[in-house]
C-alpha cells in the first residue's frame, strides 16, 4: 500500500523499525554534534591569536576620569599635577598600561628619568603587548646615558611589534651613536699613545677605528702622522729580525691570509730552528707552537693540535688557549676523558684569567663530555 503524503515513511532493518521521524532527528543531532566539535577548537585558538592583539580596554571609571583630569593638566603644561591624577589612576587600577606610560610622559618633560624608568617599567608589567612602554623604558635609559640597557628595551619593544618605526628608529640612531662614540674613545686612545711615544699601539688603535667608520677625516689626519712613522719603525724592527724570528713573521702573515699549510711550513721551520740553537723553551718557540696548534686545528688536524698545545704547557701549564684547544682536539680524536680533564682545568681557573667566551664553551663541552663518558660507561657494562 503506497502511503500517503503526510505520512511518516518506515521501514525495516533486521528486527528494528526505524521511521523518517527517528532518521531526521538522528541527522539533526549529528550535525549539532559535527558542529560543536569542529568549530570549538577553531573558535578557540581564533580568540587566543586575536586577544593579545586587543586594544587595552578603559579601567574603571573613576579611574577614567583621574586619566582625562591627567590629560587636561598634561595639555596645560601642569605636569607635576598631571603626575598626581595619573597616580590615582593607577591607585584605583594599575592594569591600564596607558596610565603609567602618560605618567612615565610627564616625567620625561620634568627631566626626572629615575621616576620615568619606573612608571615605564610598571607600564609593561601591566602590559607586556603595550609596545609605547618599551619606548618610554628606552627613553629613559637613554637619557641616563645606560645605552646597553636602551638597547634591550628597544629589542624587547621590536620582540611585541617588529615594525614599530619608533622603535627602529631610535635603535638605529642609537647604534649610530654609540658607533660614534666608540670612534671618539679610540681617537682619544691612540693620541694619548703617539704623545707617550707607542707609535705600534697608536697604529693598531687607528686600524680598528678605520674599520668602525672608514673615511672619517679626523682618522684620516691622525694616520697621515702615524703610519709613516709606523713603517719606518717596522722596517727598522725586520731589518734586526733572526732568521727564526722571520719565519714566525712569515708564519703570521700567512695565517691572517688563510695560508695554513704555508703558515704551518713557517712555523716548523721556525722551530727547527730554535731547536737546534737549543732555544725550544723559549718565548718565541712557545708562541710558534701555539700558531701552529692553531692552524692545525683550522685543518683538523687533531694531532697535531694536541701535540703542539702539549708543548705550549710544557712550558707555560696554565694556558688557557692551549687548554681549551687541546681539549676540543681530544674531542675531535674521541679521547673524551682527557677532554674533560682539560675543560675541568680551565674552569677551576679565576673567571677574569679565563674570559666568559671560554667559560660558556667550557661549560656546554663539559656537559656534553659527561654525557658522553656516562654513556661510554653505560654500553661498556
Amino acid at each position: 500500500r503506497r502511503p500517503t503524503k503526510n505520512a511518516s515513511f518506515s521501514c525495516r532493518i533486521g528486527r528494528r523499525k526505524i521511521s523518517s521521524t527517528h532518521t531526521g532527528l538522528f541527522h539533526l543531532r549529528f550535525l549539532f554534534y559535527f558542529c560543536f566539535f569542529f568549530f570549538l577548537p577553531v573558535l578557540q585558538s581564533t580568540r587566543s591569536t586575536i586577544q593579545p592583539n586587543t586594544v587595552t580596554m578603559p579601567g574603571h571609571p573613576r579611574a577614567e576620569a583621574f586619566k582625562t583630569e591627567g590629560n587636561k593638566y598634561f595639555k596645560e603644561g601642569s605636569y607635576k599635577a598631571a603626575i598626581a591624577k595619573y597616580k590615582e589612576a593607577t591607585a584605583i587600577d594599575p592594569n591600564v598600561p596607558a596610565y603609567w606610560s602618560n605618567m612615565a610622559a610627564c616625567y620625561e618633560k620634568i627631566s626626572d628619568y629615575e621616576e620615568m624608568e619606573s612608571a615605564a617599567r610598571s607600564c609593561i608589567k601591566a602590559d607586556k603587548a603595550f609596545v609605547k612602554g618599551y619606548f618610554r623604558l628606552a627613553t629613559a635609559l637613554k637619557a641616563k646615558n645606560d645605552l646597553e640597557g636602551c638597547i634591550k628595551a628597544l629589542e624587547s619593544g621590536l620582540a611585541v611589534d617588529s615594525s614599530n618605526a619608533d622603535l627602529k628608529k631610535m635603535k638605529k640612531d642609537l647604534t649610530e651613536l654609540q658607533r660614534a662614540e666608540q670612534v671618539a674613545a679610540f681617537c682619544r686612545k691612540a693620541e694619548d699613545q703617539m704623545q707617550n711615544g707607542d707609535i705600534p699601539g697608536a697604529f693598531k688603535t687607528l686600524e680598528l677605528a678605520s674599520r668602525l667608520d672608514a673615511g672619517n677625516p679626523d682618522i684620516e689626519r691622525m694616520m697621515s702622522r702615524v703610519k709613516p712613522k709606523f713603517e719606518r719603525l717596522e722596517r727598522e724592527r725586520k731589518a734586526s729580525l733572526s732568521v727564526d724570528e722571520v719565519h714566525k713573521e712569515r708564519g703570521d702573515d700567512a695565517y691572517k691570509a688563510a695560508n695554513f699549510e704555508v703558515a704551518i711550513e713557517h712555523y716548523t721551520k721556525c722551530l727547527d730552528g730554535l731547536k737546534r740553537s737549543g732555544k725550544e723553551h723559549s718565548d718565541l718557540a712557545t708562541k710558534a707552537h701555539s700558531n701552529r696548534a692553531a692552524c692545525y686545528k683550522q685543518i683538523s688536524n687533531f694531532d697535531g693540535v694536541i701535540e703542539d698545545c702539549t708543548a705550549v704547557l710544557e712550558v707555560d701549564p696554565e694556558n688557557v688557549k692551549a687548554l681549551v684547544r687541546r681539549a676540543q682536539a681530544f674531542e675531535g680524536v674521541e679521547r673524551y676523558r682527557f677532554a674533560l680533564q682539560d675543560v675541568k682545568t680551565v674552569l677551576a681557573m679565576p673567571f677574569a684569567k679565563v674570559g666568559k667566551a671560554n667559560v660558556d664553551m667550557c661549560n656546554m663541552m663539559q656537559h656534553r663530555l659527561n654525557r658522553t663518558v656516562q654513556q661510554l660507561k653505560a654500553s661498556s657494562v
